[in-house]
Order: C-alpha cells, then sequence, then structure tokens
C-alpha cells in the first residue's frame, strides 16, 4: 500500500500482500514501517487527521488493551505533523 490514505475495502488483496512483505519481522520493525509510511502520507498531504482517526477505528478492535494505547499514541504523533 502506497499510504494509508489509499486504504478502502478494496484494499484488503493490497494489504495482504503487504502483509507478507512483513512476516518474519518483529513488532518495532513493523510499527516503524507503518509509522514511515503514514509520516510519509501526512508530509505528502495524502494522509488526513481523519482517514488516520479511521484507520485506528478499524484496527483497535483488533488489538489487545497494550497494543490498542500504542496504535493511539502514534496516531497522535501522526496527527500533529
Amino acid at each position: 500500500m502506497k499510504d494509508f490514505a489509499s486504504f478502502d475495502d478494496d484494499a484488503m488483496k493490497e494489504a495482504e500482500a503487504y502483509l507478507g512483505t512483513i512476516r518474519g519481522k518483529s513488532e518495532e520493525e513493523v510499527i516503524r514501517e507503518i509509522y514511515r509510511k503514514a509520516e510519509a502520507g501526512k508530509r505528502a498531504g495524502t494522509l488526513t487527521n481523519e482517514q488516520i482517526d479511521a484507520f485506528c477505528a478499524r484496527f483497535s478492535q483488533m488489538l489487545d488493551a497494550g497494543r490498542r494505547k500504542k496504535l493511539q499514541k502514534l496516531a497522535e504523533k501522526l496527527k500533529r505533523i
């Protein structure tokens, strides 16, 4: 996926392909990669705060409390860019 702004229901195939590229990486490596892509989208103007909120809402329900908190912190950091 180019950035998070392009994520929608039709992007599931692309997301599955992306998951294949991160298999075997640590959680920290995956988080850094996700953040890097999202940060690039924010700086390019292709990722909005509303899209960040929508992404978090969609995926936070699949995470445990600790990971949900990490996601929220990352989202807040991205929204300040």
